[in-house]
């Protein structure tokens, strides 16, 4: 498990570069069937250029009166070695809701075990269109159509 997992995006727009971080990823994952799942307070996001960008982000984009979170949950497809210490590269198969909008994904990313703590990392990208997120007119120069996301957590193994 995980309280403390760090999400990450940009938006690298022709006219501009957006950028925020949250440190309040929350999960857990099952080593021994693969299953997982995340979320993330969509107004947990810190790091804007401006106060005014952050707004826009919570109130015109992510909505996050009306949709406080997002999350991915599913499974990992491959096997994981429990017992090696070395990096693994898995692929996660699941639901990623966005903005109220659940999209199937398969995301490509590694897996550490190494003794009572799971490292996991994923880069990967989120087209807006996927998940109902418009874009005004007046900006599409400033918000770029497919936003880049890094996962990083470091996960506790809990005993039964």
């Amino acid at each position: 498990m995980t309280r403390s997992g760090t999400a990450s995006f940009i938006s690298n727009a022709p006219l501009e570069i957006i950028k925020a971080e949250s440190t309040e990823l929350y999960g857990a994952l099952n080593p021994v069937d693969r299953t997982f799942a995340f979320t993330i307070d969509n107004a947990s996001f810190k790091g804007f250029n401006s106060d005014l960008q952050q707004e826009h982000f919570y109130e015109n984009y992510m909505e996050t009166q009306l949709y406080p979170a997002s999350s991915f949950k599913g499974k990992i497809i491959e096997e994981i070695d429990l017992n090696s210490g070395a990096e693994q590269v898995v692929r996660a198969k699941g639901m990623l809701d966005i903005h109220g909008v659940s999209q199937e994904r398969i995301i490509k990313g590694t897996i550490k075990i190494k003794n009572d703590r799971i490292e996991i990392r994923a880069d990967f990208t989120v087209p807006l269109e996927d998940h109902q997120i418009k874009v005004p007119r007046v900006v599409y120069q400033k918000i770029a159509e497919m936003i880049e996301v890094s996962i990083n957590a470091e996960l506790t193994l809990k005993s039964e």
